[in-house]
């Protein structure tokens, strides 16, 4: 993979705002650059879950996030839902990667099927036709059967799924440990390094 290339982070509607906000956090700690994009739904989840509340301008949010975890605004880029003049909106100017964290079915759905009318669908689309990595963490539970045939689609069309499903065997003694141990599964697909945790066998 390339590194100097940007990473791309949408948040969605689904619950885990907390594991969006941890991954933005490393990546940025990493010194990644970041294309963040963020549905109206995933203001609410924001608002609800993790108490950020996130405005509808992304231009305030840029600054914001800047603020809040002490990176200049040349490290991270906000892009609203119809801004189609994204770097993202085009196969000719791909990042290096791009997360969907947490995912709705409802965008896994779109994003199975190729409706693109909105930003964070896509990107996604972007990186699927250019064969660049896309990592999808779906937050849901139970699956149906539609949901599981949208996840088989999209796994056969190049993307990762990697569901929310933290382990408990590093035996966690506190909900930021859970959420790390997503976020480091999330890092290592994304081949950026972290130091959230012990791995397996060490």
């Amino acid at each position: 993979m390339d590194n100097s290339k940007p990473i791309t982070l949408a948040w969605t509607g689904a619950s885990g705002a907390q594991y969006g906000l941890r991954l933005l956090e490393e990546l940025l700690k990493a010194g990644r650059q970041v294309y963040l994009l963020y549905s109206q739904a995933a203001q609410i989840v924001m608002r609800m879950e993790a108490g950020v509340e996130l405005s509808s301008r992304p231009q305030d949010v840029r600054q914001q996030l800047c603020d809040r975890y002490g990176v200049s605004t040349d490290q991270l880029h906000v892009f609203g839902r119809q801004q189609w003049t994204a770097p993202v909106a085009s196969g000719s100017n791909p990042p290096q990667a791009m997360v969907i964290c947490p995912c709705t079915t409802g965008t896994l759905a779109s994003v199975a099927h190729g409706i693109s009318d909105n930003l964070i669908d896509r990107a996604a689309d972007v990186m699927l036709k250019e064969r660049k990595p896309l990592i999808m963490v779906i937050r849901e539970t139970p699956f149906s059967t539609i949901h599981l045939e949208n996840m088989l689609k999209l796994s056969q069309a190049g993307a990762t799924i990697l569901p929310a499903n933290p382990g408990f065997y590093f035996n966690p003694s506190s909900v930021d440990e859970i959420i790390d141990f997503m976020v480091a599964r999330i890092l290592d697909h994304l081949n950026v390094a972290h130091s959230l945790g012990e791995r397996w066998g060490d």
